[in-house]
């Protein structure tokens, strides 16, 4: 029961520091998960975050799944989803019956102006950290600066990208050995 509780506890903690949906919850589920648990290493929760990107839902509830599921099998998925979610199925109750009430104040708006930024900075911290460690080779590049251009010209699912990206580096890689 224990490990079940800290499993639900740190990713309670990862709900109710994060503002801003499943993208920004990235950066803190990097440190939680990788860097202070060890419950993942960086290619697993890369992987996590790209299934969790095609599949439905918001991509940090599914890699919390993913990562509960993995330490405790569906249970654990269970109770880490519910971790992740709880802080903002409270705080969103709380500020539906109050929001209204206070939207209109200028110091509020300014407030949401500012975590805006914020979660855009979290975003990019998570973006680049996830940059760094993916693009390792001429491979990755090349696939990489592909579905970038892609994903600024194009109006497709991100499964598109994620799939065409594997095939491309199944393909780009059989091609390197057989050179070899």
């Amino acid at each position: 029961m224990k490990k079940y509780w800290e499993l639900f506890i740190t990713f309670a903690k990862i709900g109710v520091m994060t503002f801003g949906g499943g993208m920004a919850m990235l950066p803190i589920l990097q440190r939680e998960v990788m860097e202070n648990k060890h419950w993942a290493n960086e290619e697993e929760l890369t992987d996590y975050f790209a299934i969790g990107q095609c599949t439905p839902g918001i991509i940090a509830v599914n890699t919390a799944t993913f990562v509960g599921q993995k330490l405790y099998g569906v249970l654990g998925g269970v109770v880490a989803t519910i971790g992740v979610v709880f802080p903002s199925l409270i705080i969103i109750s709380i500020l539906a019956g109050l929001i209204n009430n206070f939207s209109d104040l200028v110091w509020v708006r300014n407030a949401f102006a500012g975590i805006q930024v914020c979660v855009c900075i979290l975003i990019l911290n998570a973006v680049v950290k996830l940059l760094k460690k993916s693009v390792v080779d001429k491979r990755t590049l090349v696939i990489f600066l592909l579905v970038l251009a892609g994903g600024c010209a194009l109006n497709v699912s991100p499964v598109v990208f994620v799939v065409l990206s594997a095939l491309a580096g199944i393909v780009l890689k059989q091609l390197e050995v057989k050179r070899a």
